[in-house]
């Protein structure tokens, strides 16, 4: 973070300055902030932000002990600690990230990245953050930083040396985003889809469209919006960027993007495929796995020429990305029994896709096995979407699937009406009796995708799957 002293610190959060020990109104303090106690460093900045399980405020004596030179409280704790009384621990951090964010941008060629849609954003937030952070010193969330907490972390993280913030911006509700997006206002925003994920907070995929879009109306005035072209509700995006006065680039499969990915190959060794930007085309082999990464590499690729970076570097620097991020297509386990562990998000999107990614790396002679958990927060279309999926893991023709949690029933119920017979599509309550019956069930050369939200747990299969076949 950036310099402050306390009294410049206390009026940017709009909280009473409560000096302790030798401190002054004008000592100086510019250590990380963190909301997690385990987490400061010596000079760091503790935020007691009250929790759904804990409290900050019983921790802000082991951030003291960890080297906490400031703690932002609610309410005053007896503690040997400079502390600055708020309204709200949670909107003080917005408010901090705000100024901190305004000042290195004035001061400097800060050029700040905004990533939101309904999957995908981690991915492409990883992507772009590779390709960048070659360009000059690159801030970006660390795994699925996000949220009213997570985003503004991240922006304070942004230093004077500071050349690019790349920022993701999740929801689950409307109005989310333009909260986040609006405390930087970025120079670029990039819409990936409008799916069904969060369509319980949302209320149907028009809101989730609603909600999404605010994103480009909060782009800095002359900014770019980088657009999926093949996603008609993100495509009608457009006029919106138009009336803001924002440009628009556009990434996608077909002929009309300004972007677009040609000759698309996947493998279990990644996927291939010819970028071509203009009058430009140049070979990509991206070693992440499943061809939905590619849409999430042009959106990558789009925002980052827009901010000047060639097609070349693009392509070179994304060559060397491995794994998008831990339970994220995430390949474990051996060549005898390849696990591949995806259970860190799911939605009826991304569920679709890992599985046609399974169907798609599966070679002559290896076993397609599918083990899926529930999808959340879908609300009242929960059950025709869980439905979807079992139909569509049977047409695909995967002979083993293995559905775990009640709250995922339904899959194994659908898969059993479109024509799963006998044995080949099983049901279990707990994921520790799904473990036992896939020792017991695998065998040489299967391919094991382990799919479902992070709340469903799965992800803890996969990696005792993985490293029983590792």
């Amino acid at each position: 973070m950036i310099a402050f002293t306390l009294a410049r610190l206390a009026a940017a959060v709009d909280g009473e300055l409560r000096l302790a020990g030798e401190d002054t109104a004008d000592t100086i303090v510019q250590g990380t902030v963190d909301t997690d106690s385990r987490l400061i460093e010596a000079g760091g900045i503790f935020v007691a932000k009250p929790g759904e399980s804990t409290d900050g405020h019983r921790f802000v004596d082991a951030a003291v002990e960890r080297g906490a030179v400031v703690a932002i409280v609610e309410r005053p704790v007896a503690a040997a600690i400079t502390q600055i009384v708020v309204a709200d621990a949670v909107a003080a951090l917005a408010d901090l990230a705000r100024v901190v964010v305004a000042d290195v941008r004035a001061a400097d060629d800060l050029r700040i990245v905004g990533i939101t849609g309904s999957n995908g954003k981690t991915t492409t937030k990883n992507l772009l953050a590779r390709i960048l952070e070659a360009e000059g010193e690159t801030v970006a969330p660390r795994a699925s930083f996000n949220n009213e907490v997570g985003a503004p972390l991240t922006m304070l993280r942004v230093t004077p040396t500071t050349r690019y913030l790349v920022s993701e911006f999740g929801a689950s509700a409307p109005g989310e985003i333009a909260r986040l997006a609006g405390l930087v206002q970025p120079d670029i925003g990039v819409v990936l889809m409008v799916g069904m994920a969060h369509a319980a907070g949302f209320g149907g995929i028009e809101s989730t469209f609603a909600a999404k879009s605010e994103l480009v109306r909060a782009l800095r005035p002359g900014g770019v919006a980088v657009l999926n072209a093949d996603d008609p509700r993100v495509a009608a995006m457009a006029h919106i960027a138009a009336e803001n006065g924002i440009s628009v680039r556009w990434f996608g499969r077909g002929p009309g993007a300004d972007v677009r990915a040609d000759a698309v190959e996947v493998s279990a060794s990644g996927t291939t495929a010819t970028i071509v930007a203009g009058e430009e085309s140049l070979p990509l082999h991206l070693r992440v796995l499943g061809e939905h990464h590619i849409m999430n590499a042009l959106a990558a690729i789009t925002a980052a020429l827009a901010l000047g970076v060639t097609l070349a570097a693009c392509i070179e620097r994304l060559a060397t990305v491995e794994i998008a991020e831990r339970w994220r297509m995430q390949p474990l386990g051996s060549e005898r029994v390849r696990i591949i562990n995806d259970a860190y998000n799911a939605s009826p999107d991304s569920m679709s896709a890992a599985l046609r990614t399974l169907a798609q790396i599966t070679g002559p002679g290896q076993r397609m096995v599918a083990v899926l958990g529930a999808m959340s927060e879908l609300g009242e279309y929960a059950g025709e979407e869980h439905d979807r999926i079992g139909e569509l893991a049977v047409r695909l023709r995967i002979p083993r699937i293995v559905v775990v949690g009640n709250d995922a029933r339904r899959m194994y119920i659908s898969a059993i009406g479109q024509g799963s017979w006998s044995d080949e599509a099983v049901f279990f309550e707990t994921a520790d009796e799904a473990y036992e019956y896939l020792m017991s069930e695998l065998r040489d050369g299967d391919r094991v995708l382990v799919k479902s939200s992070n709340s469903a747990g799965l992800r803890f299969l996969g990696d005792r799957l993985g490293e029983s076949f590792s």
